[in-house]
């Protein structure tokens, strides 16, 4: 048998983990490695709760390793760097997004896109380099080679980043890689969820004309008043999607429920991109002649490489971007995931680490 998780590495850590696919998460006594020459250790401050996580605590998708520490929405201030590192030092404001590790050998590897490489390494719940089990943001601590830490811009409140290191750069990555940045450009986004309200402010930052795209009617206000959008159609109104047909460049669909996509294939002009971020728990139907008759795309994107989540970062920097939070403390995380499942929250739960989380040793 493998040493326990407490015992695995040198120095102590804590946080609250599920133990299985009920996803119930209770304190947990586990260990980090020590700093190795290029790693970056650092007190963990705040970390969002992202949907996956809700995924991975319930084995949805069959290959959670349990006990499972989640979070992969990690803020918070370096303590320690290692040797060769330099691009951090001690004090550093600095976060951990989706994934810890990769083979660094790879085409995906060599183009800055990570998040692509087919040995990519998953922030909680998977297998390092060195055999042992990746822990998550809902802890005290964490430490990571520096290649996979970005810093955070000294003005971005940590609370209102967290976030953005996931859903942030899963919908900033889309909007610059399919060309969809361009002022004057109209883009859709579907959903207003956690990922939606920054995809919006992202959007409106390059100076993109947005329209929000919902089944709910009472999100209009939200949507323009709140969150900067210039439009708002209702998804099931056959009017409104009939008087917008042909009239937006791309749509960045970040629903997760599986929904009709003739309708907004329908929306896109020739030559226009459906960009989905969503993973439903069934294929889509996909109708291939609105495509063939508008040389039409329909892609997939997911997070962003390290490059492109520092490249994220610094644009909310600028263009003063934080998601919209609850905050809330550690022992109210079972809650926040009741909530989740029901679309309870706007738009993101980020944990208060530093203050809430108390060991139990």
């Amino acid at each position: 048998m493998g040493k326990a998780p407490k015992e695995e590495h040198p120095v102590k850590a804590f946080g609250w983990a599920a133990r299985d696919t009920s996803g119930h998460l209770s304190p947990f006594n586990f260990s980090r490695r020590a700093t190795g020459d290029e790693d970056v250790r650092f007190k963990v401050l705040f970390c969002g709760i992202c949907h996956s996580d809700l995924h991975s605590i319930k084995n949805d998708w069959g290959f959670s390793i349990y006990p499972l520490v989640p979070g992969h929405e990690i803020v918070g201030l370096v303590t320690e760097v290692g040797s060769n590192v330099e691009k951090f030092k001690v004090g550093d404001s600095v976060g951990v997004g989706y994934l810890v590790g990769s083979c660094q050998s790879c085409d995906s590897c060599g183009n800055n896109a990570e998040n692509y490489c087919p040995e990519m390494i998953f922030t909680s719940g998977a297998k390092y380099h060195d055999g042992s089990t990746t822990y998550g943001g809902y802890s005290n601590i964490m430490v990571a080679d520096e290649h996979f830490v970005v810093r955070i811009p000294d003005n971005l409140p940590l609370d209102g980043a967290a976030p953005l290191l996931c859903a942030g750069v899963t919908t900033y990555s889309p909007l610059r890689y399919f060309g969809l940045d361009k002022p004057g450009m109209h883009v859709g986004v579907v959903g207003v969820g956690g990922l939606g309200h920054v995809a919006v402010k992202f959007a409106k930052a390059m100076g993109v004309k947005v329209t929000v795209i919902s089944t709910s009617p009472n999100k209009k206000k939200e949507a323009i008043e709140n969150l900067g959008a210039d439009s708002f159609l209702v998804s099931r109104d056959n009017g409104q999607m009939q008087a917008a047909m042909g009239t937006m460049d791309g749509i960045i669909d970040t629903v997760s429920a599986v929904h009709p996509l003739l309708p907004l294939l329908g929306l896109l002009k020739t030559n226009g991109k459906l960009v989905l971020l969503g993973v439903p728990a069934k294929p889509h139907e996909l109708p291939v002649v609105p495509l063939i008759s508008g040389r039409k795309i329909v892609a997939g994107s997911n997070v962003g490489g390290l490059k492109e989540t520092q490249e994220m970062i610094d644009f909310a920097g600028k263009h003063n971007i934080t998601a919209n939070i609850e905050l809330i403390p550690i022992d109210y995380v079972n809650t926040a995931m009741e909530r989740l499942t029901k679309a309870d929250v706007r738009y993101r739960f980020v944990i208060d680490i530093a203050n809430t989380l108390k060991s139990s040793s």
